[in-house]
């Protein structure tokens, strides 16, 4: 085949092979132009004449002349010299010279093209152009993997060009995308996730970083399987290579030979790709970008060295947690309101630099999608207006816009940290690394801090675990000294993490300092997967963990944390749950907002439907009776008429009560039952025994007990909830009445009596307290 194909054509695809060829400096530099001299090459072959044309794809065209002939392509029987010479004249072919292998016409292996349309011999000679590409591919490639890969294709192309078909990658690679979320939409979902809360102008920088990550990645080459085996075990290497694999066909091959579908890489792969090259990337990525910092301008070397490896950190954080909601399919969240063209801005940073995939099926064709999607954007710009008028509202009021009526409890602590006058730290002490001398002063007079405010803690104890290498301690430090803290332990592995002291030194308590420190403590957990605290709450300590949403309703079952964490008698086991979707540090300023939001939004409906109609006239002229849906404006209160087979409701006392007497004997059943089984049932389930208390009946004229009941229950005697509530009450009063307080009998009546009353509740037959 080398011999056939034209050696100045050799020439050219040799140093179009730029994924391929050069070093990692010089292969980005020359990969534009590489590209183009490909497409200025395709374009060149289809402005061949039509003889020349024909004589190119006879080449890769099997004989026709008859069903004998094995033979896949014509060859010149006048090759042109091999090395070529600059004065040797180019040889021309005519349709009737034979070929060297079959002796057939040229003509006969271009037979089948001769009533086929000017695009599609277009289309072909730009596959001929990448099968040449290929070949010099497959000549070239050292590695293993990457070349069965190339002649995969290479063969792939020439049988579509021999059968006139499209190209289509066919096998065990499946089709893409291949995991959802993709990585673009998982960087997406991160920007969002992490970055809502931020100003506008800090915002769009991170948003600029996140597109500048997935255009660097769409245009990363991976490494090959072999060069990774060293860094991976068996069974990671056998996935990643499987992923190679597919981003050679789908997107690294496709981008220089445009005849394959081609698919950005953020696109079709997910977490588990990233994941295996994200570390390697981003080392090199930050290398490139410090050997050319003096090229850069200073903005981009700001943005570049400053703020792009502190995104990469974060980022780095949500790729390898475990807990990340970012990877969640169901994920969702707005961008912020002050993002312009609201949700459609997001949507750039999924699909920067990329094409569409080829035979998508668009969810916007759908008309319901349609539908909701017009909702949500008008949903979204109310909130964006709303949300200016706040903003401006809060501007207007100057310095009482700081304290809101009902400020959360961390207000002033986190405007005090914004201004720079409390600072938070966690430290630690260690045995095998030199400890900061101004971590060790720290840590001593956390140590005081706690000793003061628990005296209750012997402070050696104290002191064994704040300078312990195993406890960390979360330091709240103003005016250079710490003035508060929460020691810790965490253990990675169960999940969870112990909270041994927690404590703010008396003369900077009530100052919303103790909640502005926990709810650091929980951002920390969440960058770190720990999803738990436990922590063992004496009286004193109970009502501050209560406010900070512990529980004592332990989320973790005992094996989790059994003999991991200290006992300490007279105190109160408790438990609190992290959710990796909140920024606690935000979330009482975020919640607020939403109040602000849907109370504004509220209003606005109410503006909309609080309409007065005129009176209703028809009665002066004689009408008696009207439909109610005919009143005006009735609908839009929400109004809807009964069913058409359901009778009118009269006005009687009961007439809500029988409405479903089938429902109601299964409530009051239910009830009952619950009754008979409560263990202070016992002196109500039979009628009282005249042998046994032969005075009984003289003093109780009306008797009543559960056994006479289950029968007039099952008699359909309660026709309403009233009888029941009668029944049981009168039962309880008859002993009440019977029996002194000290009895049995009396103390039994009172629980049961309260426990009906729950289940009375429970169900919805008498209102809750």
């Amino acid at each position: 085949l080398l011999q056939e194909i034209n050696i100045k054509q050799i020439e050219m695809s040799a140093t179009s092979d730029s994924p391929q060829e050069g070093g990692k400096e010089d292969s980005n530099k020359q990969r534009q132009s590489n590209l183009q001299r490909i497409q200025q090459r395709k374009q060149s072959v289809r402005e061949w004449p039509q003889d020349k044309k024909m004589e190119k794809l006879a080449i890769y065209s099997s004989c026709k002349a008859d069903e004998s002939c094995k033979c896949n392509g014509w060859k010149n029987p006048n090759p042109p010299p091999n090395p070529p010479r600059p004065d040797a004249p180019t040889p021309t072919s005519t349709p009737a010279d034979p070929c060297r292998t079959c002796s057939h016409p040229l003509s006969s292996h271009v037979s089948h093209l001769t009533t086929v349309g000017e695009d599609e011999l277009d289309r072909l000679l730009g596959i001929v152009v990448d099968v040449e590409n290929l070949f010099m591919c497959v000549h070239k490639e050292e590695d293993s993997d990457t070349k069965q890969v190339y002649f995969y294709l290479f063969k792939l192309l020439r049988r579509c060009i021999l059968q006139l078909s499209k190209p289509s990658v066919e096998g065990p690679l499946g089709n893409p995308p291949y995991e959802k979320p993709s990585i673009a939409k998982g960087v997406t979902n991160f920007v969002l996730f992490k970055f809502n809360h931020l100003p506008p102008k800090e915002w769009q920088m991170m948003y600029d970083l996140a597109k500048m990550f997935l255009h660097c990645l769409n245009h990363w080459k991976l490494e090959t399987p072999t060069a990774r085996k060293q860094q991976m075990s068996t069974e990671e290497i056998s996935a990643y290579k499987v992923n190679y694999t597919r981003w050679l066909c789908y997107c690294h091959v496709p981008a220089f030979c445009d005849s394959l579908p081609h698919y950005d890489t953020t696109l079709i792969f997910g977490r588990s790709l990233l994941k295996s090259v994200f570390q390697t990337m981003r080392k090199q990525l930050l290398d490139k970008f410090r050997a050319e910092k003096d090229k850069m301008p200073p903005e981009k070397r700001t943005l570049v060295l400053t703020h792009f490896p502190r995104f990469l950190s974060l980022l780095e954080e949500e790729i390898y947690s475990n807990v990340s909601p970012i990877w969640d399919p169901e994920f969702k969240q707005n961008p912020p309101a002050h993002v312009s063209a609201g949700a459609g801005a997001m949507g750039e940073v999924a699909v920067t630099g990329g094409k569409k995939r080829p035979g998508d099926a668009l969810e916007e064709d759908s008309e319901d999608v349609k539908r909701r999607k017009y909702e949500d954007e008008n949903l979204e710009e109310a909130v964006a207006e709303i949300v200016g008028v706040i903003e401006d509202q809060n501007k207007a009021l100057g310095p009482q816009a700081m304290f809101p009526e009902h400020a959360p409890r961390d207000e002033a602590a986190k405007i005090e940290e914004r201004n720079k006058v409390i600072e938070f730290h966690c430290i630690a002490n260690s045995l095998t690394d030199r400890v900061p001398k101004q971590t060790m002063l720290w840590l001593i007079a956390l140590q005081n801090v706690f000793s003061h405010q628990l005296p209750r803690m012997p402070k050696e104890y104290i002191t064994r675990l704040v300078f312990d290498p195993k406890h960390k301690t979360l330091a709240l430090v103003k005016d250079g000294r710490p003035i508060g803290g929460i020691c810790f332990r965490m253990f990675p592995s169960q999940g969870f993490s112990e909270i041994v002291f927690c404590a703010v030194t008396s003369n900077e308590q009530v100052k919303g300092y103790g909640t502005h420190l926990m709810n650091h403590l929980k951002d920390y957990h969440i960058r770190n997967g720990v999803m738990h605290f436990l922590t063992f709450a004496d009286e004193f300590a109970v009502g501050y963990f209560k406010k900070q949403g512990f529980s004592k309703d332990l989320k973790l079952p005992k094996g989790v944390y059994g003999g991991y964490i200290k006992d300490y008698e007279g105190a109160t086991l408790m438990g609190c749950e992290l959710n990796p979707k909140i920024v606690y540090v935000e979330f009482t300023a975020v919640v607020r907002r939403q109040k602000e939001i849907l109370k504004k939004l509220v209003e606005r409906k109410q503006e909309q439907i609080r309409q007065v109609h005129p009176g209703l006239s028809c009665f002066r002229d004689g009408v008696r009776e009207i439909a109610v849906e005919s009143i005006p404006g009735i609908l839009e209160t929400g109004w809807e008429p009964p069913p058409q087979d359901k009778f009118r409701y009269k006005s009687t006392r009961n007439s809500d009560e029988k409405a479903d007497q089938e429902h109601l004997y299964n409530v009051l059943k239910t009830i009952l039952t619950a009754c008979r089984n409560h263990q202070s049932s016992w002196p109500f389930l039979n009628p009282v025994d005249r042998k046994a208390v032969p005075d009984y009946y003289e003093h109780i004229k009306f008797p009543m007990d559960m056994k006479t009941m289950a029968e007039r229950l099952k008699a359909n005697y309660y026709v309403n909830k009233r009888l029941f509530i009668a029944d049981m009450k009168r039962m309880f009063t008859n002993c009440k009445e019977y029996n002194a307080p000290e009895t049995e009998y009396y103390n039994s009546a009172n629980y049961l009596d309260k426990f009906f009353t729950n289940k009375l509740r429970d169900h919805g037959l008498i209102e809750k307290v």
